[in-house]
């Protein structure tokens, strides 16, 4: 079966760093776009980073943009998000997705989510 485990989530302060990963299995992870999302309370589901199947190119919100670094590591079939210089606003549960477009269907598979506190 299809699975992401996200882990990596916590308590921290602000100005602090984590590392989110999420270990993917059940797929072809080196087909797959990997993307980070994240939720506030009371607020929509937004965008994050994401990274090529092959790792070449990332692209990041522009809030987190110079703070933020996407990467993965295909023999292990993880994808992480190295968060440095947390702010009280990054408080949120992030979600790990992949997504691959194929010819019949697409394919988007999504992780039960990791909670980041950032206080102040």
């Amino acid at each position: 079966e299809v699975q992401l485990v996200e882990s990596g989530g916590g308590l921290v302060q602000a100005g602090g760093s984590l590392r989110l990963s999420c270990a993917a299995s059940g797929f072809t992870f080196s087909s797959y776009i990997m993307s980070w999302y994240r939720q506030a309370p009371g607020k929509e589901r937004e965008f994050v980073a994401t990274i090529s199947s092959a790792g070449a190119e990332t692209n990041y919100a522009d809030s987190v943009k110079g703070r933020f670094t996407i990467s993965r590591d295909a023999a292990r079939n993880t994808v992480y998000l190295q968060m440095n210089s947390l702010k009280p606003e990054d408080t949120a549960v992030y979600y790990c997705n992949a997504y691959r477009q194929l010819l019949l269907r697409n394919n988007d598979y999504w992780g039960q989510g990791t909670q980041v506190t950032v206080s102040s």
